[in-house]
């Protein structure tokens, strides 16, 4: 979703807290990823894998200059023959410990056997986010949640979309001069501008 679509979703948001979660939650997901680079892990339920957020995030990662937003996502299934990036399930999970970051996609209950193995992660010392419907077992594993019920304004794809643009913003490149702003964080003021409402006039 490109810095125009996401304003016009902002804006049709406005006045919900959607955007101000999202941008907590980001701030969260970024600060994790930077603070600690131990690499970003991103998985979901068995019957639902967050492809969008995946590719999502590898864009958001180019375009601000933070490599560390690039995750990779953890597979229920891997197939022989799948590409290296297709490639990583489960077990990989295992293995985080101190300086990762482990993000969970969950619109339904995860099985007990994710729980388990992402709860040993946050024992061994990775950092735990979920994006849910409201878990009360993932709202005790988490470090940090967004709950994204049925009843909500927004589905939990929406959502996505909203995390995955604010985990770019305010994230400069090492080599940008302090002060000055990206051209990508320009364009996205610029629209925000454009598809904003006229001003009332009496």
């Amino acid at each position: 979703m490109d810095a125009v679509r996401v304003a016009l979703l902002r804006e049709v948001l406005a006045g919900t807290e959607w955007p101000a979660a999202a941008r907590r939650f980001a701030g969260s997901l970024r600060s994790s990823v930077v603070s600690h680079g131990g690499g970003l892990l991103l998985v979901g339920t068995e019957e639902y894998e967050p492809w969008h957020l995946a590719a999502h995030l590898v864009d958001e990662s180019a375009w601000s200059g933070c490599p560390e937003l690039a995750p990779t996502l953890v597979r229920h299934r891997v197939r022989p023959g799948d590409p290296a990036h297709l490639a990583v399930g489960l077990g990989r999970i295992e293995s985080a410990g101190r300086g990762a970051t482990l993000l969970m996609v969950a619109p339904s209950r995860p099985a007990a056997g994710l729980l388990e193995r992402v709860h040993d992660a946050r024992r061994a010392g990775a950092t735990v986010l979920s994006l849910d419907a409201g878990d009360p077992e993932l709202l005790g594993l988490a470090h940090e949640t967004l709950v994204v019920t049925a009843d909500a304004e927004v589905d939990l794809d929406t959502v996505q979309h909203l995390v995955s643009a604010a985990s770019g913003e305010n994230c400069l490149p090492p080599a940008a001069p302090r002060g000055r702003p990206r051209f990508r964080d320009r364009l996205s003021r610029l629209a925000d501008r454009l598809t904003a409402p006229p001003p009332a006039r009496w």
